[in-house]
């Protein structure tokens, strides 16, 4: 089946980042080719966030260096700054994902400036990246809710989607950090952002499921033609300054969702089904993903 729906798979980044266990280079990389094996296609493998505040992504260049390279599959790298591009050139990454805090006080927390100063900062990266021939992405963090300002106006949200539309990045990401958003959020934020920047470039949206609206906040955006969609496997993740964040909506639940609707999306969901037991073992703890409990529908065979 074509994918009708590109998932960009986050565990090795987002999944990975917050848990207390941190895991070792070799359980990382066999992560990714599990996720590779089952149809992952584009992979945010590694993060480039200074070591001291992301621990668990202090080997990302050990990990680039031995994931599985084939035809068909981008690896992406979280960046923050000037500095974390350099890092990620050298690793040989296919994509850059460039963080902002929609918020100044996130933003204070997460990078120690204000919104303002990440995007600008954001803008020569995203200059940069372009320039050695990477694809890339602009995230807009806490775009639906910041966990130490509440609400955060739409109109907010699209100033900086079209900043970032200007600077000439491939794509934009509206992420819900800490899972407070709503499916009339998600459809409202498509519709701004649509109006301010026309369909180029287009939207991905970055989901958590917090309050267990992730997966309506989904189907909410590919309503409204978005294509593209972040999700992890097993439904691990967080976020080390967003405090009660819990993980992303799960790649196992979220592909059976879409499939079911008719949408391909390039995974195999029986060979995606074990690496949920494989991070369980890794975690120490049982994932949350419910499609690993309950199995696929109809049952095979």
């Amino acid at each position: 089946m074509t994918a009708d729906i590109t998932i960009v798979e986050v565990s090795p980044r987002d999944g990975l980042q917050n848990e207390p266990v941190v895991l070792s280079t070799e359980a990382k990389v066999e992560l990714i080719t599990q996720l590779v094996d089952a149809g992952a296609r584009r992979v945010e493998a590694v993060s480039f966030a200074h070591p001291k505040l992301v621990p668990a992504m202090a080997d990302a260049e050990a990990v680039m260096a031995r994931v599985p390279r084939r035809d068909g599959v981008s690896y992406a790298g979280l960046v923050l700054n000037r500095r974390g591009l350099d890092r990620a050139l050298a690793t040989g990454v296919d994509e850059v994902n460039v963080v902002v805090g929609v918020t100044d006080t996130f933003s204070q927390r997460n990078q120690n400036m204000p919104s303002a100063e990440a995007m600008r900062q954001a803008v020569e990266v995203i200059a940069g990246a372009r320039e050695a021939g990477l694809f890339t992405t602009l995230t807009l963090s806490v775009a639906f809710g910041c966990p130490f300002e509440g609400d955060v106006p739409a109109g907010r949200v699209v100033e900086l989607a079209k900043q970032g539309a200007d600077a000439g990045v491939d794509e934009l990401c509206l992420g819900d950090t800490i899972g407070v958003g709503v499916p009339g959020q998600v459809r409202e934020l498509t519709a701004g952002v649509r109006a301010a920047v026309g369909d180029s470039p287009p939207l991905r949206y970055h989901f958590h499921n917090t309050r267990n609206t992730g997966f309506a906040n989904a189907f909410a955006a590919v309503l409204d033609g978005v294509t593209v969609l972040d999700s992890s496997a097993g439904g691990i993740g967080g976020c080390s300054f967003a405090p009660k964040a819990t993980g992303n909506i799960a790649t196992d639940d979220l592909v059976y969702l879409l499939e079911r609707m008719g949408l391909g999306t390039g995974f195999d969901l029986a060979r995606l089904l074990p690496t949920a037991a494989y991070l369980s073992d890794q975690l120490g703890h049982e994932v949350p993903a419910l499609l690993p409990r309950a199995g696929v529908f109809p049952p095979a065979g």
